[in-house]
């Protein structure tokens, strides 16, 4: 259902007071007038703290820095007048004890009268006692054929139309900016070239990481790194390599749902982030980095409000990669929080939307210790698939070692001994054996020559690798994927072998 047809719905039911959650002021008023318009030519009455009541030559400036004069207004027109009062800000007034009180009155009041109060906000913040009388509605940011039609009135001023599949690439490029903003960055391309060409989807793309730089909420992240760049992981990149078109239309023809997403498990340094990363570059989406950190703040209901703004952003900027990096960290230990639910209705919302969600938003969570994470997350339905990723093998830290010196001595690689270094370097993480090399860098540095596979190998004995600091913790996880409970990410790691063992083993 559109934002129109649901204002309109509103409105027939006579439903007392709206408050509409956007940024977008100027575009939110013109759909209101233009569902008032289509309900009979309802009068609007739109007020603000500095001018008071506008348009109306009769009421001019009524209500100008009196927000309980403004609610008088709502009474002293005749009963049987329709009418929308549209109220900006004014979600800054509703802890006032006078205008709470107001508001609940005129809530019983408008119940038999042809008049709606609309309430104007940047952010969801509704004090208990009006929880019961307000109805939330959320403005969504332009959609595709929104965005085409702006797009098209320029050009048609430009007198300079573009080819179908040009025009295409800048609506899908604006996705996910205000239409202020859009307006803002094509006048801005215009000016600097005289019209709209392809060649402006980077200054679009900039413009956006501009917008989702300034929520504070999601990273623009720059994804560079290829499939080929992750060393071993044989399964996990079988399963990512043949979705690779499910974003497609041609998807979409053969009956395709949108993938979800996938929940990456297990052991810290073993390319859990690399693939995030790979994924975006190798699919041609942009990736979304969400710091769960961030949605929570200080103000009651701002934390939702904060998750509801990220969902809406996602999507908006949908196909796209959303990075979620250590997830355990930010649900873990639901039940014994002492901050009146915040967390837990932030985790029902996230939840809820990774269930249900229909939108392209592939979500690449990772984890380093799953046994904090609440059961809810780890059930089907909310990831395409969970893969633990564990400590790579022999033949998979060769492939490691190979990649990390191909980037750097790639005129030199034959002479490193790949295959001794894989098999002195038992235990290291993918994480520890780039470590390794940097340290040997160092190494060959200060004495003025090439580093050696001897100074990789020296700087290995000096590391110790946290799959023997933290044993306890790496035994745990690789039980726990040995008991079944994810899908493993390696096609010939030495846990493997042991489900394999425990499978051909009698009852």
């Amino acid at each position: 259902m559109s934002f129109s047809d649901e204002f309109e719905l509103l409105l027939k039911a006579r439903y007392p007071l709206v408050y509409i959650s956007t940024r977008e002021e100027e575009r939110v008023e013109a759909a209101i007038a233009y569902s008032a318009k289509r309900q009979g030519n309802r009068t609007i009455y739109t007020w603000d703290f500095v001018e008071g009541y506008q348009g109306n030559p009769n009421d001019a400036g009524f209500g100008k820095r009196n927000p309980l004069q403004a609610l008088e207004l709502v009474e002293k027109l005749p009963a049987t007048s329709p009418a929308i009062f549209v109220l900006r800000d004014f979600y800054r007034f509703l802890e006032d004890v006078a205008v709470s009180r107001k508001l609940r009155n005129l809530a019983r009041l408008l119940k038999s009268q042809p008049k709606n109060i609309v309430l104007l906000a940047s952010t969801i913040t509704i004090p208990n006692d009006l929880s019961e009388v307000l109805t939330i509605l959320e403005f969504p940011l332009p959609a595709p054929p929104e965005i085409k039609t702006e797009v098209e009135r320029l050009l048609a001023a430009l007198g300079k139309p573009l080819e179908e599949r040009t025009l295409d690439e800048l609506v899908r490029s604006c996705q996910g900016l205000s239409m202020e903003r859009i307006r803002r960055v094509l006048a801005r391309a215009i000016a600097t070239a005289g019209q709209l060409t392809s060649e402006h989807v980077d200054l679009i793309l900039e413009e956006k990481r501009q917008t989702i730089r300034q929520t504070q909420i999601l990273e623009f992240y720059p994804a560079r790194e290829n499939i080929s760049d992750i060393g071993g992981l044989d399964n996990l990149k079988d399963w990512l390599l043949r979705r690779g078109g499910a974003f497609s239309e041609r998807a979409r023809q053969y009956g395709l749902p949108h993938p979800k997403g996938l929940l990456l498990a297990g052991i810290q340094g073993t390319g859990k982030s690399l693939t995030a990363k790979a994924i975006a570059h190798h699919w041609h989406l942009p990736l979304l980095r969400l710091d769960v950190g961030r949605l929570f703040a200080g103000l009651v209901g701002e934390s939702e409000s904060r998750t509801r703004q990220m969902i809406q952003l996602a999507e908006a900027l949908a196909p796209c990669i959303l990075w979620i990096d250590e997830i355990d960290k930010a649900f873990s230990g639901l039940d014994g929080r002492s901050d009146s639910g915040t967390t837990g209705r932030v985790f029902g919302t996230f939840i809820t939307w990774l269930a249900e969600k229909t939108s392209p938003v592939f979500v690449v969570a990772t984890a380093n210790n799953i046994q904090t994470l609440p059961p809810e997350m780890l059930r089907k339905g909310r990831f395409d698939e969970i893969f633990f990723v564990g400590l790579p093998t022999q033949e998979e830290r060769q492939a490691i070692f190979a990649v990390h010196l191909s980037r750097l001595r790639s005129y030199n690689l034959s002479s490193y001994d790949l295959d001794r270094l894989a098999y002195e370097t038992p235990d290291f993480s993918g994480a520890e054996i780039e470590q390794t090399i940097i340290e040997a860098m160092h190494i060959g540095f200060s004495q003025n020559r090439d580093f050696t596979t001897d100074d990789i190998l020296e700087a290995a004995s000096q590391i110790v690798p946290l799959a023997r600091t933290a044993h306890d913790q790496v035994q745990f996880l690789q039980d726990w994927a040995a008991s079944g409970k994810a899908r493993l990410a390696s096609k010939h790691s030495s846990l493997s072998c042991r489900i394999q063992r425990q499978l051909q083993q009698p009852d």
